[in-house]
C-alpha cells in the first residue's frame, strides 16, 4: 500500500501523518472533527494544558460513538454518570484559564 505524509493542524500544532491515498481524506474529515471539539472544549471549559483538552475530547467522542452504537449489556447510563463524574473531578482539578488571567 502506497502511503503519504500529510501535514494536518489541530489546535495549532502541526502534526505530520503517514495514510494511504484512500484513508486521506476520512482522516482529514476526523482532524477537522478533533481540532473543532478540542477548540470547543478549550474555550468552553477553561482548559489550558493540550494533554487534559485531549483526554475530555477523546471521553465526548467516545461517548458520541457509543451512544450511535446498539448496546449489547451495555450499561449507558452507568457509562453517562462515569463520564459525567470525571469531567466534574477534571474540572475541579485542573486550574482555570480565568486564574491564569488575573
Amino acid at each position: 500500500m502506497d502511503t503519504e505524509t500529510i501535514i494536518v493542524t489541530i489546535m495549532g500544532r502541526e502534526f505530520r501523518i503517514n495514510c494511504s491515498e484512500k484513508e486521506r481524506e476520512g482522516l482529514l474529515l476526523a482532524v477537522s472533527y478533533l481540532n473543532k471539539k478540542m477548540l470547543q472544549i478549550k474555550n468552553e471549559r477553561k482548559i489550558v494544558g493540550s494533554e487534559q483538552i485531549a483526554i475530555v475530547a477523546a471521553l465526548h467522542m467516545t461517548h458520541e460513538l457509543l451512544t450511535m452504537r446498539p448496546a449489547k449489556s451495555f450499561d449507558m447510563s452507568e457509562f453517562k454518570r462515569k463520564i459525567k463524574f470525571i469531567e466534574d473531578k477534571l474540572d475541579e482539578l485542573l486550574p482555570k484559564k480565568e486564574k491564569e488571567d488575573q
